[in-house]
């Protein structure tokens, strides 16, 4: 466990001292009373108070996400606890998520994260285009802890579910217009249609642009820029009071400059120098000849439908089925080197298609609530990329060199799942669950290195076959009963207590990278990961509704935790890695502990303050490398031992509305990027203040906004390439290859938004 810094016992302190809660609750008036608005979600497959929910999830409004000016879903990890989301490293919208120590920090194909997102209900089992940006949200709802009795897929360590707005039975719409400093514009149109009583159709069309915030000193582009053009197509059919089928069609095209790592050192052969910028490169992948393959593309494009029916019958039962099918494709280039010379570069193609079927059938009655439910997918994920060598290859052979892999994973798999809660009194319930998942999975892999730049499948013909490193095809299949168990207490009308137990199960994979010419062992995959979770918490409404506070504490044994990385492998005996190969182990035992707050604290009519924090306790136990325990020497990835969050918003008449002052603050500790420590790439503990000013009309027609983010500029590293001189790296290629991604720097965007 890492030491925590001096910061941390103030925040602590107040947190403790302070009432928390949601921050998506506002004040409302009742004559010279006021309290807190309830707060409703539906984590459980049913509407209900979050208050009464005896679970860990955080819910945040569509509408206070606006007042916040947050653009897309990352910005969540500031204000819940025990949660990091950021882009993956070289790309703008593959998301990396972790909660409570669960995730995955490599978007490897086929290998579906720890945390399970879902965009209404409809489980996105892979990372590409998964930073989404917010617009027609509803609320997001975020679920800590092992997920599978109630709904989709299971997941490990959690949920985030992004719940869209349903359309409305009047004709309604809004456009909305940003902009902001690197001349970001952003446009946002959405209208909803009623077509008589039963029918409604609406859509919305979402641009998001902005430069880089730095550029490419080789090619002249930008880096870190964003293009991204989306839109969304929903119709809702009510026959009937008890029936509503919903359809919905979403795209998603991002085509971004490439994004480049900053070096934190010069090039060991080129001597090309560390620039002044931590956001400009060198990088000339883009435009090198090898990325010719992909024509120097970077883009991905996303896209699915989705069919989901409810239908209630009788006084207590509802059934349910969503269906939905989804794919993606990105061509990316990565500049591993950052250098305008190619000495490692690689053009990557993901392809990605996914095919759901959900059944639920649900009972609510007086006594007993009951979720069972069928889920089925049928998922094919597939990486093709070539790893260019230029300089060492010329160095060693008077030509580059090239590796290319191809690698797919098909996974298709089906379970059966039952939650049933017992209300034995008015205050005591107890909810018992139980999922059975049965997983198969194949791979088709195949390696191969080259002399001349770029392999035959990215279009270069005369590429000279040195020898193939990897040709295998592989299947297994695993299954598991994974139980849950709740006991729920109300203490008093304004205090639930609860206690309980999950499990959570991934099954195995296979490395769809790996050489089983080197490692033969690759062919049998990896095993399941399996975590057990313990937690307590309460929940408690007081001082006379204006105080909400919620508290867990969770105990987690982390069993088989499958690591997946990449290292360099020195395939002719020189002593010079001269290759490139993935990596899949499993971490034997880890433990994983924490406590979690929030809330919210109504200090008067018009202000009100929110507060969140989390404090873990990281701790790899068993990890055996050629019968030796490294575990000593291993850390959890992506996970900050301490956060803490404290937000405030004003609001007072103005100009015939509303005029919201919002202002935020954010810290977490300190951050290991991969499983060992790498200092030049891990982030120290930070800071993150932002503010806003939102004007609302009194009809709520205009609102009027400007908002500051990261307002102390502070420089933040989200991710790495560590293939240079580090102790547990593995050198590539000739240049002393580590390089550094940041998060944005301080911006500002001004908003305005008619709505209708």
């Amino acid at each position: 466990m890492k030491p925590c810094t001096a910061r941390t016992p103030l925040f602590a302190a107040i947190a403790m001292a302070t009432a928390v809660g949601s921050p998506a609750v506002v004040a409302q008036s009742e004559g010279e009373s006021f309290s807190l608005e309830e707060v409703v979600v539906t984590a459980r497959r049913r509407s209900e108070s979050l208050q009464d929910v005896p679970i860990a999830v955080t819910a945040i409004s569509g509408d206070a996400l606006t007042l916040k000016g947050a653009s897309d879903i990352t910005e969540l990890a500031q204000a819940v606890p025990s949660v990091t989301l950021e882009p993956s490293r070289a790309t703008n919208t593959t998301l990396t998520a972790f909660i409570r120590g669960v995730g995955q920090q490599d978007p490897l194909a086929g290998f579906e994260q720890g945390v399970g997102l879902y965009m209404d209900d409809v489980y996105m089992s892979r990372p590409q285009g998964n930073v989404v940006d917010i617009y027609d949200v509803e609320r997001i709802e975020v679920l800590r802890g092992p997920q599978g009795t109630l709904y989709g897929r299971n997941t490990m360590g959690g949920a985030i579910r992004y719940v869209t707005r349903r359309l409305d039975d009047e004709l309604s719409g809004s456009l909305k217009a940003s902009y902001g400093d690197y001349d970001q514009v952003d446009l946002v149109g959405t209208i909803s249609v009623p077509l008589g009583d039963t029918f409604r159709v609406g859509g919305t069309l979402a641009s998001f642009q902005r430069d880089g915030f730095g550029e490419s000193l080789t090619t002249g582009d930008d880096n870190y820029s964003k293009d991204i053009l989306a839109y969304r197509l929903s119709a809702e059919w009510l026959p009937t009071e008890d029936l509503l089928v919903r359809f919905s069609y979403d795209d998603t095209q991002d085509e971004s400059d490439p994004v480049a790592g900053y070096r934190p050192r010069a090039g060991a052969a080129s001597g090309e120098p560390v620039l002044s910028d931590i956001r400009d490169t060198w990088a000339g992948a883009a435009d090198n000849a090898t990325t010719a393959g992909i024509n120097g593309n970077n883009e991905v494009e996303a896209d699915g439908w989705a069919l989901s029916v409810d239908w209630n019958f009788g006084d207590h039962y509802t059934l349910r089925s969503i269906t939905a099918d989804r794919s993606d494709y990105t061509e990316s280039v990565i500049d591993f080197d950052s250098l305008s010379v190619d000495d490692f570069d690689a053009p990557v193609i993901y392809d990605n298609e996914q095919f759901t079927q959900e059944f639920q059938l649900l009972y609510s009655g007086e006594k007993m609530n009951l979720v069972t439910g069928l889920f089925y997918i049928d998922a094919t994920a597939s990486n093709d990329f070539d790893v260019v060598l230029g300089q060492l290859g010329r160095v060693a052979y008077g030509t580059e060199l090239t590796s290319y892999t191809g690698g797919t994973v098909d996974t298709e798999s089906w379970s059966a799942f039952a939650d049933m809660t017992w209300n034995f009194t008015e205050r005591l319930s107890v909810a018992v669950g139980v999922r059975y998942t049965e997983d198969e999975r194949s791979v088709d892999v195949y390696r191969a290195s080259y002399l001349g730049v770029g392999s035959p499948f990215f279009g270069n013909d005369d590429a000279f076959l040195l020898g193939a490193t990897s040709d295998y095809e592989a299947s297994e299949t695993w299954d598991d009963w994974s139980p849950r168990v709740n006991v729920s207490y109300l203490w008093n009308d304004d205090m639930t207590v609860y206690a309980g137990y999950s499990q959570g199960f991934k099954a195995g994979m296979f490395d769809p990278r790996g050489a089983n010419f080197v490692t033969p062992a690759v062919e049998e995959g990896v095993d399941p990961e399996t975590l057990d979770s313990y937690e307590v918490g309460f929940k408690s409404t007081y001082w006379d509704g204006r105080a909400v506070t919620n508290i867990a504490l969770f105990y987690s044994e982390y069993t088989d935790m499958q690591v997946p990385g990449s290292v360099g492998i020195d395939s002719d005996g020189d002593g010079t890695n001269d290759d490139f190969v993935g990596t899949l182990t499993n971490a034997g035992e880890s433990e994983i502990a924490g406590i979690e707050i929030e809330g919210t604290f109504l200090l008067t009519e018009r202000l009100s303050m929110q507060v969140a924090a989390s404090f873990l306790d990281t701790d790899i136990t068993e990890w055996i490398v050629n019968d030796v325990d490294v575990s000593d020497d291993r850390y959890i990835q992506n996970t900050p031992e301490e956060m803490a969050y404290v937000g405030f918003n004003y609001v007072m008449d103005a100009f015939g509305g509303d005029l919201n002052w919002n202002a935020s603050y954010s810290y977490k500790g300190d951050i290991t990027q991969f499983e060992f420590e790498a200092p030049v790439i891990d982030q120290d503990s930070h800071d993150i203040v932002n503010a806003s000013v939102v004007w609302l009309s009194a009809a709520d027609t205009w609102l009027l906004g400007i908002h500051g983010k990261n307002l102390t500029d502070e420089d933040v590293k989200t991710a790495g390439y560590c293939f240079g001189n580090e102790v547990y790296c593995s050198a590539i290629g000739l240049e002393d290859n580590t390089t550094i991604f940041y998060g944005p720097p301080r911006t500002w965007t001004v908003t305005a938004e008619y709505r209708f």
